[in-house]
């Protein structure tokens, strides 16, 4: 394992650095069942200055037809550096993502950190706890329009980070992939959103939910490495649509590995694998889920 810096920021960082001409932070709160949950969260209430980051128009690309590419693309590069420059994100900025753990889905802060840092940008965090752990810090609240200028963010895209379909079935033996899902999504017993049940032929189970606490905050390196149980063998995580997944490949790093060829995104995750039928469907456990 690689000595990471910590992908995580706290409460009472983020309350004590609101005011940094260089912070910035993103409201990354949401729901796949009412997509709208979120946004009206966000104007009843957000973190001063906060910009709201729509999973579905801002941290994603748009859905192609045939379902390749997933239920979330990953959104174009340029397009989405070009969005991070208009409300006031640059290459110099010090990023804090945040979403709501409370709601059962703390993971689509994870989705904007992992973005980020495909981009290139590495002064992106997540904050700890989420919307409940700043207020519970005393956190002011605002409920206004933030006005950041617009500046220029210039991508780097890392290209090593991402995998797709074809890299999951060419994979290595050595290499584990991990399903992030619920574990009946996992063993096919249901699927409550995608085109078919199950999971990856050799993928283990691993459900994003067990990488926070009771309290919906981040569990330390050691118990994420013993839930992991990866090893030091390289990985390629994926969940439903690539968003949760994004909880795992964080736990990966709070265990000591450094997102990149060793710790990857199966970005198009589930529902890209059964957009081909050609592609095999495993159902039931697999030895090590």
């Amino acid at each position: 394992m690689t000595n990471v810096s910590s992908p995580l920021k706290s409460a009472d960082w983020l309350v004590g650095h609101l005011h940094d001409a260089d912070v910035r932070v993103l409201d990354c709160r949401y729901a796949l069942s009412d997509p709208l949950v979120g946004r009206i969260a966000y104007l009843e209430g957000h973190v001063p200055g906060a910009v709201y980051a729509d999973l579905e128009t801002d941290l994603s690309g748009p859905v192609r037809e045939d379902g390749a590419g997933g239920r979330h693309p990953l959104p174009d590069p340029a397009a989405l550096a070009a969005w991070l420059g208009s409300v006031g994100i640059g290459n110099g900025s010090v990023v804090v993502a945040y979403d709501d753990p409370a709601t059962g889905q703390g993971f689509y802060a994870a989705r904007a950190w992992w973005l980020l840092r495909w981009l290139g940008h590495t002064q992106v965090y997540v904050l700890d706890g989420g919307w409940p752990a700043y207020l519970a810090a005393g956190g002011p609240v605002d409920a206004g329009d933030p006005t950041h200028a617009p500046v220029t963010f210039t991508p780097d895209v890392q290209a090593g980070m991402l995998a797709e379909a074809g890299d999951v079935a060419g994979r290595a033996p050595a290499t584990l992939l991990i399903d992030s899902r619920a574990p009946a999504r996992y063993r096919g017993e249901t699927e409550p959103l995608d085109r078919k049940a199950g999971h990856i032929p050799g993928a283990v189970n691993r459900d994003w939910s067990g990488a926070l606490d009771a309290a919906g905050r981040w569990r330390g390196g050691a118990e994420q490495a013993a839930r992991l149980d990866t090893g030091h063998s390289p990985t390629i995580t994926y969940c439903g649509s690539g968003v949760s997944a994004a909880a795992n490949l964080l736990a990966r790093e709070l265990a000591g590995a450094a997102l990149g060829p060793a710790n990857r995104l199966y970005a198009g995750s589930w529902s890209d694998w059964v957009s081909d039928d050609a592609r095999a469907v495993a159902l039931g456990e697999e030895s090590g889920a």
